[in-house]
């Protein structure tokens, strides 16, 4: 499928989504926002990057799978070209924490290469059909 075919929101509805959904969280203290990965479906949890200009903690909702005991996310930033300020914060500070459902601990970010990035964007194309 070419992305000339591919219909997606305006930019303006991406964010509105991704501030309603960081609300809900908030706003239910974590009781909603996050799931965790069913057989066949990827989950959301909530990254707690440090900024790296500001120095300062900065949260955002991603969707995510298991692989093992790492958890597996993609640096996309919606459907616009260019990498999400969350993965430029944790290319300078790869130490972050993540909330799932159910507890919270640290992490540390990277980038997945070679053999192991190709069979982790096959396991998000099975998970998501309309993935290009």
């Amino acid at each position: 499928m070419s992305n000339e075919n591919v219909r997606v929101p305006p930019r303006w509805f991406e964010r509105l989504a991704w501030r309603a959904h960081r609300g809900i969280y908030r706003i239910s203290r974590g009781r909603l926002g996050l799931w965790r990965p069913k057989p066949g479906k990827w989950g959301a949890f909530r990254l707690t990057t440090i900024g790296r200009r500001s120095g300062q903690e900065r949260s955002v909702i991603l969707g995510y799978f298991e692989d093992g005991d790492d958890l597996v996310t993609m640096a996309m930033n919606g459907w616009t070209a260019g990498a999400p300020m969350w993965w430029r914060n944790l290319q300078d500070h790869p130490e972050a924490r993540v909330d799932v459902k159910g507890g919270s601990f640290p992490v540390r970010g990277r980038e997945a290469e070679g053999e192991e990035r190709d069979r982790l964007w096959a396991r998000w194309a099975e998970l998501d059909d309309d993935l290009d």
